[in-house]
């Protein structure tokens, strides 16, 4: 048997197509490829080369994640990756749109596509916030799926405060610190636009903050 998974997927990527950004995001005027477009681009070229795609659900430490597997049922060789779910809305909403992104994520991964009109040269020139960039867009992206299509900019907005807020829930004080960092700018842009939606970032902030400090004067010997 002269077939792997490796040998299949290069036979495969030799035939797949183009993953067409031919989705639109209207709140970040942005087109990106999505699922079915870059299942389209691949899934001819993997089942015709004996690969299956299966997905599954991962639980760790870390969190949730959606796992991706490419097998070569043949050989009974496989490839997988695993993408983290990382939810705007706490509900079955916001976990089907944080599945629907990684299976695209992890599926591209995998195969080794890259949306149409990506610019290489940009990624070239900011590879060290490559993947910080792309966990952000993942986020962005998993808060505006969990939202209707008729969505007003005031829910959006709100949408958005909350997943803000639910990423404050049970972090620790570096945690914390790191997760406000990295909506600082979104943070900001809401204390002009929405200050009541800033207002309860910030005291949902700051209350995580005091309970951290008084878990920290509980475990002081009283003096």
């Amino acid at each position: 048997m002269s077939d792997n998974i490796y040998t299949a997927l290069a036979k495969a990527q030799s035939q797949m197509g183009k993953a067409l950004k031919d989705s639109e995001n209207p709140h970040f005027r942005s087109k990106y490829a999505d699922l079915a477009s870059v299942m389209t681009a691949c899934m001819a070229a993997l089942t015709s080369n004996g690969i299956a795609v299966t997905h599954g659900m991962d639980f760790s430490d870390l969190g949730r994640s959606l796992s991706t597997t490419f097998t070569h049922g043949e050989s009974q060789t496989f490839v997988t990756i695993g993408i983290p779910l990382l939810l705007g809305k706490q509900d079955m909403q916001g976990l089907g749109s944080a599945m629907t992104y990684a299976r695209r994520y992890g599926v591209m991964a995998l195969a080794g596509l890259a949306p149409e009109d990506d610019d290489g040269n940009a990624a070239v020139a900011s590879t060290p916030n490559a993947s910080a960039r792309g966990l952000q867009d993942a986020w962005r992206d998993g808060v505006m799926d969990s939202l209707p299509e008729n969505a007003t900019p005031r829910q959006k907005a709100e949408a958005f405060a909350d997943a803000i807020v639910a990423e404050f829930t049970g972090k620790g004080e570096k945690a914390l610190s790191n997760a406000y960092d990295r909506r600082k700018k979104l943070i900001d842009e809401m204390e002009t636009r929405h200050p009541d939606l800033h207002e309860k970032i910030v005291d949902a902030f700051m209350t995580r903050q005091e309970e951290l400090e008084d878990a920290k004067r509980e475990k002081l010997p009283v003096e």
